[in-house]
């Protein structure tokens, strides 16, 4: 959801306060800070979520936001009423009120998100940006008609790991037979980071989540022209993903990588639905849809450092 660009938040003033004696005003703090003093600050977000309802109070308790709302309301339902029917313009002044409520739910759910990733960038020294493209270094980042981070955080991954956590969405468009066109958006949570030891021993490596009929592993495998299947003996690993390499790509030294408390790891203590590409030394890990919890995002950021730190100890001895 696109950033919406922030209005006044702030409490109309209060009337009873102002409404005091100069001497009594002078005998009693402002009405801002007691005010504030009446609303304590909300605690840090661990999620995108946690603000949302103090964001959606604010702008409620906005004169300026029931202004906007009711103003064009007014005017339209006025409108609708003189020159269609009565019932028709109430009608519309429900529905238009409602619609701008949603509105500022929507503007506070961004507000939300920004103040949470705004705030985890800067307790983990991250920089924060926002939308924009990514490289096209592995097959899922030249997935779709079009494709971009709607945020990134880049920095220090983890221990000996620097590189971008992103959210990630890509489109693919389609027509119907009817001409009409249709946009399905595809999202995914990834962290990027380059592994440059490990290119000369395994150029390309793919651990995908599996899906789909096991009884048509070998008749996919006969169009997949330029990987090969690897498989381990692991019936825990085998259930859960499906693991790809270059077709010349040393098998022994795979077996090697794929220890077996690197197969425990994946198994067992990886992300929900976690995958990743390896492609010419840069390293995409990934899960599915957008993360905005604290512990989903450094979730990732470890298993990212943790695949990279495996890659690197197999790739140097």
């Amino acid at each position: 959801m696109r950033s919406v660009p922030e209005g006044e938040g702030a409490h109309p003033p209060d009337e009873t306060a102002a409404a005091q004696a100069p001497g009594a005003a002078a005998d009693s703090p402002p009405a801002s800070a007691a005010a504030a003093a009446a609303e304590p600050a909300p605690p840090p977000p661990d999620d995108a979520n946690d603000l949302r309802g103090h964001y959606f109070k604010q702008l409620i308790g906005s004169g300026k936001t029931w202004a906007l709302i009711l103003v064009p309301s007014v005017v339209i339902a006025a409108v609708l009423a003189a020159f269609l029917h009565p019932l028709i313009g109430a009608a519309a002044l429900v529905g238009l009120v409602l619609l701008g409520v949603v509105i500022a739910f929507v503007i506070a759910d961004n507000r939300a998100a920004d103040a949470f990733f705004s705030l985890y960038a800067a307790q983990r020294d991250l920089q924060l940006g926002g939308k924009g493209p990514l490289p096209p270094l592995t097959p899922l980042l030249r997935k779709g008609d079009d494709r971009y981070a709607e945020r990134t955080l880049s920095g220090h991954l983890g221990d000996g790991c620097d590189g971008t956590l992103a959210l990630f969405t890509y489109e693919e468009e389609h027509t119907d037979s009817n001409g009409n066109r249709e946009t399905n958006y595809y999202h995914y949570t990834l962290a990027l980071t380059a592994v440059p030891e490990c290119v000369s021993r395994v150029p390309e490596l793919y651990c995908q989540r599996k899906f789909g009929l096991r009884a048509l592993e070998k008749l996919e495998d006969v169009f997949r022209r330029s990987k090969q299947r690897v498989k381990l003996e692991s019936e825990a690993l085998d259930e859960k993903y499906e693991i790809f390499s270059a077709k010349d790509q040393d098998a022994v030294w795979l077996r090697q990588l794929f220890s077996p408390t690197f197969i425990v790891w994946l198994s067992d203590e990886a992300p929900p639905k976690f995958a990743f590409e390896l492609v010419d030394g840069n390293l995409c890990c990934y899960v599915n849809g957008h993360k905005e919890d604290a512990a989903d995002l450094d979730a990732l950021r470890s298993a990212t450092t943790s695949v990279a730190r495996r890659l690197r100890e197999e790739a140097n001895e």
